[in-house]
């Protein structure tokens, strides 16, 4: 067996359920948020920089409320959730304190992922906090979500952190060993899987079987999590959170749990995510010196090389290039909105803060956030 990535990895996005930063769903277990605290803070210490997304709002929120039931109103949801907030992020922040690490509390949705410009604004928040030594806490924005709040929103939550600060692994804790080839609870010679490729659907197939629990918001979104982390070169370890130091162990490269690698190089993780999963938000017709810069320069896009801009988008928005007679040859992350665009085309780099009175950067499409087709 390969030795473990784990121990290379820079950077952590470290998941925990309800189940452990709870008491039994009632209420937050501030010695629990204590000891996770103190492990996040020796792996800064070891040079870690790390994210955690965590569970536990809407628990605290029935505590504070004094809801002995978990309400099914989506409005009654959000309102526990919001009040939990609270309780949540005040316990995380006095733990981390203990240890001199400062805090950060960012509450994401799902449209936050999808809308380009609302996620480079996430992605460059989450980089400058980590820069500085800071500990982000996320969790799903449940007051404002519209779909049903469903158990396991948190895994996926986990990778698309993962995807956003290109993190080197995610590290999925929860009240189970890791995947079994088969439900642990029906079938007593189930073994634990301890390595796998992440997106094989085989695991998917075992995670998921018809009828068993663990298919419902368990160990399914937890591999198709890993599935999702691995687009931007992200192992996944799914560990039980009972272990006795889970964290430090599986950061120094020792074998806890389950781990599910990535199979992909990070940036060609990235760039085949930007070419077959993203909707485009217009085109740019390039003239035939920006193509060859492209295609075997491996240069970014300036916007002297554009020739014509069609649709209306924002900046962050994925973008066609197309050679001039209309091929499409490479697609990217624009740097700037088709209005900006139209006015900077044609125009050498160093006029772009003359043009529009701020620049952004040099680069219409940086060459990491291009992929050519």
């Amino acid at each position: 067996m390969q030795a473990s990535p784990i121990a290379a990895a820079a950077t952590l996005v470290v998941k925990v359920g309800s189940s452990l930063v709870t008491n039994e769903g009632r209420g937050l277990d501030a010695a629990a948020i204590a000891r996770w605290a103190a492990q996040i803070a020796q792996l800064r210490s070891l040079g870690k920089r790390c994210v955690l997304v965590s569970s536990g709002a809407i628990a605290e929120g029935l505590q504070r409320l004094g809801w002995t039931r978990r309400p099914q109103a989506m409005h009654e949801l959000q309102a526990a959730a919001a009040v939990g907030q609270m309780g949540l992020v005040q316990c995380y922040e006095s733990c981390f304190r203990e240890h001199g690490l400062a805090t950060a509390q960012v509450l994401l949705t799902h449209a936050d992922m999808a809308d380009r410009q609302r996620y480079l604004n996430a992605r460059s928040t989450l980089r400058t906090l980590l820069d500085l030594g800071v500990i982000p806490v996320i969790n799903e924005n449940d007051t404002v979500v519209t779909d049903e709040i469903k158990f396991g929103d948190n895994d996926t939550l986990g990778a698309l952190v993962a995807n956003l600060v290109e993190a080197d692994a995610l590290i999925i804790l929860t009240d189970q060993a890791g995947l079994y080839d088969a439900d642990p609870r029906k079938v007593a010679a189930a073994k634990l899987v301890q390595e796998g490729e992440a997106g094989d659907p085989a695991l998917e197939s075992i995670a998921g079987g018809s009828g068993t629990r663990m298919s419902k918001g368990g160990m399914l979104t937890k591999v198709l999590a890993a599935k999702r982390a691995a687009r931007s070169g992200a192992h996944t370890v799914i560990a039980s959170g009972r272990e006795p130091d889970v964290l430090l162990r599986i950061a120094r490269g020792e074998r806890v749990g389950t781990l599910l690698r990535s199979r992909t190089m990070p940036l060609a993780a990235r760039k085949q995510w930007l070419a077959d999963h993203l909707n485009l938000g217009g085109r740019l017709k390039l003239d035939a010196g920006a193509v060859q810069a492209l295609a075997r320069g491996g240069r970014s896009l300036l916007p002297i090389g554009v020739l014509e801009v069609s649709g209306e988008f924002e900046r962050g928005a994925v973008v066609a290039c197309e050679d001039p007679q209309g091929r499409e040859v490479a697609r990217g992350l624009v740097n700037y909105s088709a209005t900006e665009t139209r006015q900077i085309m044609r125009k050498p780099s160093s006029d772009i803060e003359s043009i529009l009175g701020y620049v952004d950067a040099p680069e219409l499409i940086h060459r990491d956030n291009l992929v050519l087709l």
